[in-house]
C-alpha cells in the first residue's frame, strides 16, 4: 500500500495567508521611513563659536515638503531640501542646548532632537604661584567665606555648632568681633554690600544679613535659588552665589532673588563643586571645592579663562589623618583691591597666604 500526504484545504490556507502577510511585513520593514539624527550625535561637545554639522536621516518612502531647524526653542533655519547644513554657536551660552529638525510632510509634522554642549573655545592658561606674605589664622575656623575691606579679613566659619561671622586683624590673627550662629545652623559664604554683611547657611535655605560695624543681625531672608547655600561675591551690581554645581547665580542685591545665572566650563566639560568667589578686576575667582584649584572665569560667558594650582602651599603631612586631609581643604579668596593683593585660605588652616600668580 502506498502512503500519501492528505492536504487540508483549509489549514493550507491559513498557511498561505501568514507567509504572505510575514512576506508583506518584511517588505514594509524594509521600506518603513527611518528617521534620525546622524549628526550631531546626542552630547557632541562644540568649542564655543564653531560650527556643527547638522544632517538628518530621512528616509525613502515619506515625501519631505521642508525642514525647520530650531535651537533650544529657537528657528534658525528653514530648507525646502534635505541637505546637510552648519549652525553656528556664536552668540549660544556654554553648556547644553536641545538641536530640533521640525519635518513637514503629507500636511504632518514631525520632530527629531539631538543636543550638543557648548564649550570654552580654549584651553584655559595655568598659573602656578609665589608666597609673598603668611599670616596666623584661627585653626578652629572651618573658613567658608572670606573677603578683605577696610584692613581686616572678614570671616565666615561654618560646621554646625561653630559656625561664626568673623572680623580679623590679618597681621596677628587676632578675632577683634564676633556672631556665633546657633547650632542648628551650618554657616557659609558671605559678602559686604555697603554697610552690611550677608552670609548664607548651608542646607538650612536661610540667608542673613547684619550691620558690618557692629555684627548685629538685621534680618534674614530665604534662600531657595540654589540646591544648596555655597559662596557668595558682590561685583558692585548683584551677588554671585555658588551651590556646589557648575552654575553660578546672580541675586538681586537688595533682596537676594534669582535674576539670572552662567554655567561655568572649560574646553574640556563642565567644571562642578564651585564654591568660594571673589571678584578680581572683573573676574569671578572661584574655588573648586576638594581640589587645590582656582578658576578665573568670565563673568559673561562662564567660560574658564585660567587656572590657578595652588598645590603644596601647606605641608603634605600637615594634616594627620584621613578625616583631616578629606575635610580641610582650600577654600577662601580674599583680596584687597587698594593695595592689589590676593590671599588665600583653607578650611582649618593655620595661615592665610598672600600670593603672587605666576604664568606656567
Amino acid at each position: 500500500m502506498r502512503f500519501g500526504l492528505k492536504i487540508n484545504p483549509i489549514k493550507n490556507f491559513v498557511f498561505i495567508g501568514i507567509a504572505l502577510a510575514f512576506v508583506s511585513s518584511c517588505k514594509d520593514s524594509s521600506t518603513t521611513t527611518y528617521r534620525s539624527f546622524i549628526s550631531p550625535l546626542t552630547g557632541l561637545n562644540v568649542p564655543a563659536g564653531n560650527e556643527f554639522d547638522v544632517k538628518v536621516q530621512f528616509g525613502a518612502e515619506q515625501k519631505v515638503d521642508s525642514v525647520v531647524y530650531l535651537i533650544d526653542t529657537v528657528k534658525v533655519v528653514s530648507k525646502a531640501d534635505t541637505s546637510a547644513i552648519k549652525l553656528k554657536t556664536a552668540g549660544l551660552k556654554l553648556g547644553n542646548h536641545l538641536i530640533t529638525a521640525r519635518i513637514f510632510g503629507g500636511g504632518k509634522s514631525e520632530d527629531l532632537t539631538s543636543n550638543i554642549n557648548v564649550l570654552a573655545a580654549q584651553a584655559s592658561v595655568e598659573y602656578t604661584y609665589k608666597v609673598i606674605k603668611t599670616l596666623p589664622h584661627d585653626t578652629s575656623s572651618y573658613v567658608e567665606g572670606l573677603e578683605y575691606h577696610d584692613g581686616f579679613f572678614y570671616e565666615s566659619a561654618g560646621d554646625y555648632g561653630h559656625s561664626s561671622l568673623r572680623k580679623v586683624e590679618p597681621s596677628t590673627g587676632k578675632i577683634l568681633q564676633k556672631a556665633d550662629l546657633d547650632k542648628q545652623y551650618f554657616g557659609e559664604g558671605i559678602t559686604v554690600i555697603g554697610n552690611k554683611i550677608i552670609q548664607l547657611t548651608y542646607r538650612e535655605k536661610v540667608g542673613f544679613v547684619y550691620d558690618k560695624a557692629t555684627f548685629k543681625k538685621l534680618s534674614e531672608f530665604s534662600y531657595i535659588t540654589g540646591r544648596e547655600g555655597w559662596g557668595l561675591a558682590f561685583d558692585g551690581e548683584k551677588v554671585l552665589n555658588t551651590d556646589g554645581s557648575n552654575t553660578i547665580f546672580f541675586l538681586n542685591k537688595d533682596n537676594y532673588q534669582k535674576i539670572g545665572s552662567i554655567d561655568v566650563f572649560d574646553n574640556k566639560g563642565p567644571i562642578q563643586n564651585l564654591n568660594e568667589l571673589e571678584i578680581i578686576d572683573g573676574k569671578i575667582y572661584a574655588n573648586v571645592y576638594t581640589t587645590n584649584e582656582i578658576m578665573i572665569i568670565n563673568p559673561e560667558t562662564g567660560a574658564v579663562e585660567s587656572k590657578i594650582d595652588l598645590s603644596g602651599l601647606l605641608p603634605a603631612d600637615y594634616f594627620k589623618t584621613e578625616d583631616e586631609k578629606a575635610n580641610n581643604v582650600l577654600n577662601g579668596i580674599a583680596y584687597d583691591k587698594a593695595g592689589k593683593r590676593l590671599f588665600v585660605a583653607g578650611k582649618k588652616w593655620p595661615h592665610i597666604f598672600q600670593i603672587e600668580l605666576i604664568k606656567k
